[in-house]
C-alpha cells in the first residue's frame, strides 16, 4: 500500500513548521519550511495550522487531531503519556519514568525523538527541579522556554 503524504507550511511565534500528514493522520511537525505542495493541503493540515494558531494565540489549550506518529511502542508509549500532561503543567522525565516503570534517560531519549512536538507536548517534560535540559525542536531550550511561558508556567 502506498502512502499518501501532504504537507502545510506557515509562520508560528516559533519560526515556520511544516506539518505533514500520512494517510489522513497527522505525522511530524518540523521547524522549516516545505516546498509549495502541488496540490492544495488537505483539510486535516489546514485545521492543524488553525489548531496551532489557535494555541499560540492564548485561545487552545488542547489539540483534537488524528495522529500517526511513527516509533517504537516504547516511544509511542512516552508520548501517550506526554498528552495526558496538562496545559500548563509539568512533569519531569523522572516522573514520567516512574509511571511507565523505566527510566528517566529512556524517557528523554524518547521524548528527543517526539515527531509532533508542540501537539505531543515534549515541551512541559523538564529536569528534576524545573531545569530545562533540552529540546530538539526550533532553537532548543529557548524554544521550550518560549512554549512553556505562552502555557503560563514560571521558569527557573
Amino acid at each position: 500500500m502506498n502512502a499518501t503524504v501532504t504537507w502545510l507550511s506557515f509562520p508560528s511565534p516559533v519560526g515556520t513548521l511544516t506539518a505533514y500528514s500520512i494517510n489522513a493522520a497527522l505525522a511530524v511537525l518540523e521547524w522549516g519550511r516545505a516546498p509549495e505542495p502541488e496540490k492544495p493541503p488537505l483539510p486535516l493540515l489546514v485545521k492543524a495550522r488553525d489548531q496551532l494558531i489557535g494555541y499560540f494565540d492564548g485561545k487552545r489549550t488542547a489539540f483534537d487531531l488524528p495522529l500517526s506518529p511513527a516509533g517504537t511502542p516504547f516511544q509511542q508509549q512516552v508520548w501517550r503519556a506526554m498528552c495526558e500532561i496538562p496545559y500548563g503543567e509539568t512533569r519531569t522525565y523522572g516522573d514520567l519514568a516512574q509511571d511507565l516503570g523505566s527510566s528517566a534517560r529512556a524517557v528523554g531519549t524518547a521524548c528527543g525523538k517526539n515527531p509532533i512536538p508542540i501537539i505531543i507536548p515534549c515541551h512541559r517534560v523538564v529536569g528534576a527541579n524545573g531545569r530545562l535540559t533540552g529540546y530538539s525542536g526550533g532553537a532548543g531550550t529557548e524554544t521550550k522556554a518560549q512554549l512553556l511561558r505562552l502555557e503560563g508556567i514560571s521558569l527557573i
